[in-house]
């Protein structure tokens, strides 16, 4: 299977499937002397982790990460950190009534055409499970940026209908609630809809927002690897993801250039802007603003009520799928969201290094 790896000088290969032994990644790339135990992973792991709470799965995954390779006496050597998550809490069972089905608003159709052979027993490689790879991945390079003074601030921004207006955050809230919504009143707001939501046996949506701070100007390339381009992609490939907008995003739609354009000014020696509805990029480039992202997450596909499809012979059939699902899947997937954006800053910075022939003399000069 290709499309398993992302970057190009930071990179990371995530493997496995849902029902399997195992999964986890191998980041390449990744520069020596970077302090890394478990236990910075394991941080990471514990917000995507399932059975947390009544709005994540049931199934019971410790989610114990252990690195095999790549780091020496708490410190990476400079070559590929392998990482693995044993699973644990396998039911496969629950699935092989429908084994033959194509569940809808998930994989089993197109990997079906695509392949010709999928791993039924939770979807597989297509699986949210496979996530934990990324978010494994994703820790290392949060670590090394966090070094450059680079950091992440994601959450839920809405659930459904229930959205957070922007002058009302309260960052401190994040970690106070289940749904990792930083503000008090509407997590309530939130749940008490999520809530309705199981009674009628369905699921829900919302969006995740990352803020990125510390990131100096000049990241990213002007054409095919901008930054913001880069960003959507790497979130764009989380499964249950399907929309990202940089910015003011698709509000600069209706608004106007006297309005949308950021007025620069000096502060010293730094130049800054009056607003951010660039959302901290301008030509596919860091403009050294707080970078900000946002994700449209689908309603979880797998819900308790009765529902059309057809199997692989071509028959239309009613299923009802048996297990233990999220009935939303955006607490969980705020993490995955921040662990994408930290690889591709990762990557983006470390081709960085080679944009001007200045910075390539001091590096070997400094030796």
């Amino acid at each position: 299977m290709a499309g398993s790896t992302l970057g190009t000088l930071f990179t990371v290969t995530t493997w496995g499937e849902s029902h399997g032994a195992a999964l986890g990644a191998v980041v390449d790339g990744c520069p020596a002397g970077l302090s890394l135990r478990e236990e910075d992973i394991q941080k990471y792991l514990d917000r995507r982790k399932p059975g947390q709470g009544k709005y994540t799965t049931a199934r019971k995954e410790g989610d114990r990460a252990q690195i095999l390779s790549g780091v020496f006496e708490g410190k990476t050597t400079g070559t590929p950190i392998s990482i693995i998550i044993r699973n644990e809490d396998q039911r496969s069972r629950d699935y092989s009534a429908i084994k033959d089905c194509c569940r809808p608003g998930h994989a089993d159709y197109t990997f079906d055409q695509k392949y010709g052979i999928r791993d039924y027993r939770g979807g597989g490689r297509s699986s949210g499970r496979e996530t934990a790879g990324r978010v494994a991945a994703g820790a290392v390079a949060a670590k090394m940026l966090a070094e450059l003074g680079i950091h992440f601030t994601t959450y839920t921004k809405a659930i459904g209908d229930i959205s957070i207006p922007d002058g009302a955050y309260d960052f401190s809230q994040i970690t106070e609630n289940p749904l990792y919504m930083p503000s008090r009143s509407h997590a309530e707001l939130a749940a008490a809809f999520l809530e309705e939501c199981i009674q009628k046996q369905d699921s829900a949506g919302g969006v995740i927002e990352c803020r990125i701070d510390g990131l100096p100007a000049g990241i990213g390339e002007p054409v095919f690897g901008k930054l913001d381009a880069s960003l959507a992609g790497a979130v764009m490939s989380i499964g249950a993801v399907k929309g990202v907008e940089i910015g003011d995003g698709f509000g600069a739609a209706r608004s106007f250039g006297s309005l949308n354009n950021d007025p620069f000014y000096a502060d010293g020696p730094a130049v800054r802007k009056k607003t951010n509805h660039a959302g901290g990029t301008l030509g596919g480039i860091s403009d050294g603003s707080t970078v900000i992202l946002r994700a449209a997450v689908k309603p979880t596909p797998s819900i308790s009520r009765e529902q059309e499809t057809v199997d692989r012979n071509g028959n239309n059939v009613r299923i009802f799928i048996h297990g233990r699902h999220d009935p939303v899947i955006v607490p969980r997937a705020v993490v995955v969201v921040e662990a994408m954006a930290a690889l591709t800053v990762a990557d983006l910075l470390m081709v960085n290094m080679s944009s001007r022939l200045s910075g390539i003399k001091k590096f070997y000069r400094d030796l």
